[in-house]
């Protein structure tokens, strides 16, 4: 155990490990090593950098069989976009759904869940939108230039919301308008970051909903792109 504690990956490894572990980690230690394991706790405090920093920070909240898997290396923490793409066929498009299957191009999770012993932070989020040019073919469904938002009024003017396990990690009633991003050179076109991360468990259902008050000028082959941009776990 000790060894564990020394040679993690993590920043803020004591929240990963639980104050029980480190307890009887640094039972019986010598002075000299337990010395060391203060130095490397100490050096804990400046933690890491953007998304993953911000995951080190919600340690406590990841399941327990998540945090046994991240201890023993069976996952570890990485970059990651959960993305999905969908045709605006109503005023209300709900971007991830049960019977949702992966697809290269279309999204990458299946019934709106992540897999086993995937954990997610929420970090910042992509809304972006584009045009089939031929709806009936699906190949060409996966060939779309997403552009901003911001093209199509009747969309940008609508509102969204964000649910995990049916609890509002964003509220209803949001503006798109938060993903015009345009004149702004500091962030990737339609990015929102988020200043309040989430996290999302493994297979709880992941709700991400769009409100239109009009459909008004919104062309019948219009699709919209959202990606779910953080720090996740993964084999």
């Amino acid at each position: 155990m000790t060894d564990d504690l020394m040679n993690s990956e993590y920043n803020n490894v004591g929240e990963l490990f639980g104050i029980g572990e480190l307890e009887r980690a640094t039972h019986g230690m010598s002075s000299i090593k337990k010395a060391m394991f203060i130095r490397k706790m100490a050096g804990q405090v400046h933690g890491s950098r953007r998304s993953r920093g911000e995951m080190e920070k919600f340690f406590k909240q990841v399941p327990k069989h998540v945090k046994r898997e991240l201890l023993k290396g069976g996952v570890r923490l990485t970059d990651y976009t959960i993305y999905s793409t969908k045709l605006i066929s109503s005023k209300t498009v709900k971007m991830f759904e049960p019977q949702d299957d992966k697809e290269v191009g279309v999204r990458n999770i299946s019934n709106a869940k992540l897999p086993k012993n995937m954990v997610f932070l929420v970090s910042g989020i992509y809304l972006l939108t584009g045009a089939s040019k031929e709806l009936a073919n699906s190949e060409a469904n996966k060939a779309i230039n997403f552009k901003s938002v911001n093209t199509i009024p009747a969309i940008a003017n609508g509102e969204f919301s964000l649910k995990a396990n049916r609890k509002q990690i964003i509220p209803e009633n949001q503006s798109i308008r938060r993903f015009i991003t345009d004149n702004d050179r500091t962030v990737p076109m339609g990015y929102y970051k988020l200043d309040n991360p989430r996290l999302i468990r493994d297979e709880e259902l992941i709700e991400f909903t769009l409100e239109l008050g009009t459909l008004f000028d919104i062309p019948k082959e219009q699709f919209i792109y959202i990606g779910l941009d953080g720090t996740g776990t993964t084999p």
